[in-house]
């Protein structure tokens, strides 16, 4: 003998709540976070890239490794000729870094960034600058020849003009407002109607 079909009531959910057990605000909170998240994950990776940028400053500059330019009388700090040259290595990397991040951060949609994504990318590059400077110094005081220092404190491993530090985020700051300059829509010239047109309202 068939038993009838037993027709169960179907559970509706719950109102203020968005899907089973779990409220609408739980799903707001989490598209936040994730959101959030994105957000910061440019600015910490420009800023943690001043660590090796101090590193490679170290390699690179006079009175440090002088790998790049390679002479023996650059090595030492007591040489003037190298103060100089010691910070414009560090400008040239600072200019390269901030380029290098305001062409990534431009990759961003312009619907996904915001005046504060800007100020946070901008903010990273400065202190990436920070990081970069001091880690040079450090690198200088770890792993350099020692220097007596007390005559000039050049003389160590050292950044003698701060300017330099506004020069990464002055980059990245420039180099935001290029791209989203060129990305913007061009809008084209409206054409003048051809002489004797009857939409010119002019005679032929």
């Amino acid at each position: 003998m068939t038993q009838p079909a037993v027709h169960r009531p179907v559970q509706q959910p719950e109102e203020g709540k968005d899907g089973p057990g779990r409220p609408s605000w739980m799903h707001g909170a989490v598209r936040i976070h994730a959101a959030g998240r994105t957000r910061l994950r440019w600015p910490a990776a420009i800023a943690a890239a001043g660590v090796p940028v101090g590193v490679l400053w170290w390699v690179l500059a006079p009175s440090g490794l002088n790998v790049l330019s390679g002479n023996p009388a650059l090595r030492s700090g007591s040489n003037l000729d190298t103060w100089l040259p010691r910070d414009l290595v560090l400008a040239g990397l600072f200019l390269l870094a901030g380029c290098i991040a305001g062409a990534l951060a431009s990759g961003v949609r312009e619907e996904e960034r915001a005046v504060t994504d800007v100020v946070l990318v901008v903010a990273a590059g400065a202190l990436g600058a920070l990081l970069a400077w001091r880690t040079g110094v450090l690198c200088g005081q770890w792993w350099g020849a020692p220097e007596d220092a007390s005559a000039n404190a050049s003389i160590a491993f050292s950044l003698r003009s701060y300017a330099v530090l506004a020069i990464w985020p002055a980059a990245v700051a420039l180099t935001l407002f290029v791209g989203r300059f060129l990305a913007a829509p061009k809008t084209p010239a409206a054409r003048k109607p051809a002489p004797g047109n009857p939409a010119s309202g002019e005679p032929a």
